[in-house]
């Protein structure tokens, strides 16, 4: 299967870089008037056309812990893209969804941080403006809505693991108990007008969407997933019924199912919070790597960066009965939750921070 042979090659570029994995900070991005850090990871050898994917963590994380507790730095190094890890500025480590200047095109908060930092990568390392991706878990995924809302004209696609609609914080001070309840009910319709209303006049291309959401999540309830599908096929201008529908895909409980070609959903049964994120269906989604990419020597462009030296930081997903499902983390540096995996799964280090119960 593909998934196992990325993997593979996952673990043996770990093995071999592991050791010397870094980010780095950039410096002097503006506009951010909320002051997000912003991360970069940078591989040896880059494509060309260059990719970038800006992936965004969960409350109470880290871009550090993104970055370590996530492959896509490790298939970095295979493809050649560049991966931006933004960093909450606030202290309970969750992102702006909810103000109406993050929720407006180049309104201010959060949003506007990281949309910069795509400009100033396209800028700066010369990433292909048509092969900008983003994703993220949780708060991160409501990120990647909010991004993919606010700021369509930047991102080709993205990939949302266990968040909300577009705007359904929208108002609430930093926590919205009637969205996250899955109380906060809209027609598609009301959804795509919230979307639309963002960025007025617009008719550009919108970013393809991918939705991950577990049956039995109690933090971001699954209505919150039926409610994104409505959003976003609204906005595509696509029916509410799904084109196709395929159970047991890509594992055992999760049934795809797809709205034409511009949004998949994945319903994955049994699954709290947060969906396991899959780096390599991500990657297929994005188009990487591509039919004409191929490394390149070392970009010699050069710019302010500082280390980050913090501690590791877990996932956020502990399943139950001390056992990890598949696809879940089960070991590393800084783990302290399951290190047994499921019946039909086993353990297998990707990198000296991440192990994951695989098939």
């Amino acid at each position: 299967m593909l998934w196992f042979v990325l993997a593979t090659l996952a673990l043996w570029t770990a093995l071999v870089n592991g050791a010397t994995q870094q980010l780095t900070q950039i410096n002097g991005v503006t506009p951010n008037p909320n002051n997000v850090g912003l991360y970069l990871y940078k591989p040896a050898k880059l494509a060309s056309p260059l990719p970038l994917i800006v992936a965004i963590h969960y409350c109470t994380g880290t871009a550090q812990a993104y970055f370590q507790g996530t492959q896509y730095a490790n298939l970095a190094d295979q493809y050649g893209y560049l991966v931006i890890y933004p960093n909450s500025p606030r202290s309970g480590g969750c992102f702006d969804v909810n103000t109406p200047q993050t929720l407006s095109h180049n309104g201010g908060g959060d949003s506007q941080g990281i949309a910069s930092a795509v400009t100033y990568a396209i800028n700066t390392y010369g990433v292909d403006p048509s092969k900008v991706f983003v994703t993220g878990t949780s708060s991160g995924a409501m990120m990647t809505n909010v991004m993919a809302g606010a700021y369509p004209n930047l991102f080709a696609a993205a990939s949302a693991y266990s968040g909300v609609p577009f705007g359904c914080f929208a108002g609430s001070s930093d926590w919205n108990s009637q969205c996250a309840t899955g109380e906060l009910i809209k027609t598609a319709q009301q959804w795509g007008d919230q979307v639309r209303a963002a960025y007025p006049g617009y008719t550009g291309s919108r970013p393809k969407m991918m939705l991950w959401h577990g049956t039995v999540d109690t933090t971001l309830y699954y209505q919150n997933y039926q409610e994104e599908l409505k959003e976003w096929t609204n906005v595509f201008g696509l029916s509410q019924t799904a084109t196709t529908t395929s159970a047991n895909n890509p594992q055992s409980g999760y049934t795809k199912t797809t709205y034409g070609s511009e949004v998949i959903g994945y319903s994955a049964a049994g699954v709290g919070h947060t969906v396991p994120v899959h780096e390599t269906i991500d990657l297929q989604w994005f188009g990487i790597p591509f039919s004409s990419s191929s490394p390149t020597s070392p970009s010699t462009t050069t710019t302010p960066t500082t280390t980050i030296s913090s501690t590791p930081t877990t996932s956020p997903t502990t399943p139950p009965g001390g056992t990890s499902q598949e696809w879940g983390q089960c070991g590393g540096i800084g783990w302290t939750g399951p290190t047994a995996c499921v019946s039909g799964t086993t353990c297998q280090v990707l990198n000296p921070y991440f192990s994951q119960c695989l098939p």
